[in-house]
């Protein structure tokens, strides 16, 4: 165990002296209150620390121990439901332990404190693994499900061989109930006899490995209809969400966790204010999973590291929570990682390096910027797990990006488009509209629209792309012809022209406009969200017949009436056969169109 002692101390940095044999990223823990820190940089036998704990009180000389391992994280079952700190402390079971001392003395975390991240006493279920090829005398690897516990009402968590094991297996415990610290299986590799236990360690910093990667092609739906509808994300994509202030990032992060298809959702609020992340711990354990109508929290896990938190714990947080995220991928789930944002860890990479005393680069960022945003990107994917039986499952990213004044050519906004295919630019003018989700049509793209093509085709209906285009046709148009409106008005245009707007504006109203609030228009099924668009495309198609023949957009609109405005509504219609009513509104209004032209032709 290499032991040396502080030399100087600058904000969460720490420089100890007598460290050789150190190792980079090896955690430590420093002074006499062993605080928590993670090697950095080396240099002789000097060690520069990032200490996720609060510096205050140190002083030169006091002790520091190195622990012979890299910053790790406990994965087992007992993970969803909980709400951790940057570094994996469950802030339940740290407040249940300070009151315990004194109760309602303090209401921030003491330094030093230790608690097992996972539950010690808790009982789980065992049942051995019928499916898997497992047995008593054979041969395991990595990635081997032994067996399995019920973690959740909803989540079966599967008890697999670590990766960086394998071998004999000697003994499987038979069914029962087991803390996750008991010995459910022993291994023999090497000679030497491997414990395995419902949960183990694996480094922050480095991926667990797959058996292979596969082409993202599932939908991932999101019950947003700009979202699904015109810039689609897919299982095992990368996006991201950027936005000015007030622009509604953490709105739209809240209702990817809540509506998402996915099968687990991982939330990191990365240094944002503690009000936001008090409102994510205020709402989710209300809020019902409305795939299995379970309670959210069930498939849920929080990672609270806001701004008043240490800056160095705030780096951590991203990688504690893309590694929680790739335990349940190699188990076969789907899982949904939403970081609130990746600017503020930006910004802690910047403070850091600062005290690192590094050549800065653009904007005072460090020069790995780039790399370390790539780093955490490429995590993402849809894989087939190691070990049998064979599992598919994915991590899909998506991060909010707060650029300062909304300013898009920012490097951290800059270096991100670099790594993401989804990108959902939010806007401060539609925000200031009462527009929401504020998503600009014109700066958001997705390079998915191809492969979740055959999705919507195969679930919903063979049409979807060709109206797809053609609703965004409409709104590009839209936006051409709103400056011609600005400098000559509308009256000067043309007939077709007007029913442009006119449809763009039906569009937007009742179709991009979305109140996350609502409990009818919060959510709309894959199946709503295209007949919608149907009925607005339908009504577009038939006036601009009417138009080419002569008939004006106003006397279309006169022979609407209360139609007109009811296309607008319809995506309030209640889940009761909103999909028949949605039709039958389409319905009444073609015949009203074709009504009206009869009379006139």
């Amino acid at each position: 165990m290499i032991k040396g002692r502080i030399e100087r101390i600058a904000g969460p940095l720490v420089v100890a002296e007598g460290m050789s044999g150190a190792q980079m990223y090896e955690m430590v823990r420093v002074g006499r209150e062993g605080l928590i820190g993670e090697i950095t940089r080396i240099r002789g036998d000097r060690a520069f620390i990032q200490v996720y704990e609060s510096t205050s009180g140190l002083s030169p000389g006091e002790p520091v121990e190195g622990t012979g391992g890299p910053l790790s994280v406990e994965l087992g079952p007992g993970l969803l439901g909980t709400i951790f700190d940057g570094i994996q402390r469950p802030l339940p079971a740290i407040k249940t332990v300070l009151d315990s001392k004194a109760p309602g003395r303090s209401i921030f975390i003491e330094r030093g404190i230790r608690v097992s991240p996972l539950d010690r006493q808790r009982k789980y279920h065992f049942v051995p693994a019928k499916e898997s090829k497992v047995e008593v005398g054979g041969k395991v690897r990595g990635g081997d499900v032994l067996g399995f516990v019920q973690e959740t009402s909803i989540i079966k968590h599967s008890i697999m061989v670590p990766p960086n094991v394998s071998g004999t297996l000697v003994r499987l415990a038979p069914e029962g109930d087991y803390s996750v610290e008991d010995v459910i299986a022993e291994v023999e590799q090497g000679g030497k006899i491997q414990e395995v236990r419902l949960y183990h360690r694996w480094p922050v910093r480095f991926p667990r490995p797959f058996a292979k990667k596969l082409e993202p092609r599932e939908a991932l739906i999101t019950g947003t209809r700009i979202l699904d509808t015109f810039f689609p994300m897919v299982k095992g994509g990368t996006g991201a969400i950027p936005g000015g202030f007030g622009t509604g990032k953490t709105v739209t992060l809240h209702s990817l966790a809540q509506w998402s298809q996915a099968q687990v959702v991982v939330y990191i609020g990365c240094g944002e204010r503690g009000n936001e992340m008090t409102e994510v711990l205020e709402r989710f354990p209300k809020y019902k999973d409305p795939w299995s109508g379970r309670p959210l929290m069930d498939r849920t896990i929080l990672i609270a590291n806001t701004s008043n938190m240490p800056v160095s714990a705030r780096e951590a947080s991203i990688y504690v929570g893309v590694t929680l995220a790739e335990y349940y991928r190699d188990m076969g789930y789907d899982v949904l990682l939403v970081a609130d944002s990746t600017s503020r860890w930006a910004e802690a990479l910047r403070e850091l390096g600062g005290r690192l005393e590094e050549m800065p680069a653009e904007e005072g960022y460090p020069s790995y910027l780039a790399s370390r945003l790539a780093e955490f990107y490429e995590r993402a994917g849809r894989v087939v797990a190691q070990g049998s039986p064979e599992r598919v499952g994915s991590v899909t990213l998506a991060g909010a990006v707060s650029p300062p004044g909304g300013d898009f050519s920012e490097p951290v906004t800059s270096h991100t488009m670099r790594f993401i295919r989804v990108f959902w630019a939010l806007d401060t003018r539609l925000a200031y509209s009462r527009h929401y989700p504020a998503i600009n049509w014109l700066l958001s793209y997705s390079a998915y629209v191809d492969l979740v093509a055959d999705w919507w085709h195969k679930n919903v209906d063979p049409s979807w792309r060709k109206l797809r285009d053609e609703a965004m046709n409409i709104l590009l148009k839209e936006a051409e012809l709103q400056e011609i409106v600005r400098i000559i008005g509308t009256e000067s245009l043309g007939e077709r022209d007007k029913l442009v707007l006119e449809t763009a504006r039906l569009l937007k109203d009742g179709f991009l406009k979305q109140n996350a609030y609502d409990p009818v228009d919060a959510f709309s099924t894959p199946q709503k969200q295209f007949m919608l668009l149907r009925m607005i495309m339908s009504f577009h198609a038939k006036a601009d017949e009417l138009v080419r023949q002569g008939i004006t957009v106003a006397r279309i609109k006169e022979a609407l009436g209360r139609l007109y405005a009811e296309m607008a509504r319809a995506k309030f219609t209640v889940k009761n056969d909103e999909l028949q009513k949605i039709e039958e509104l389409e319905r009444a209004v073609l015949e009203s169109l074709e009504t009206l032209k009869a009379e006139i032709l």
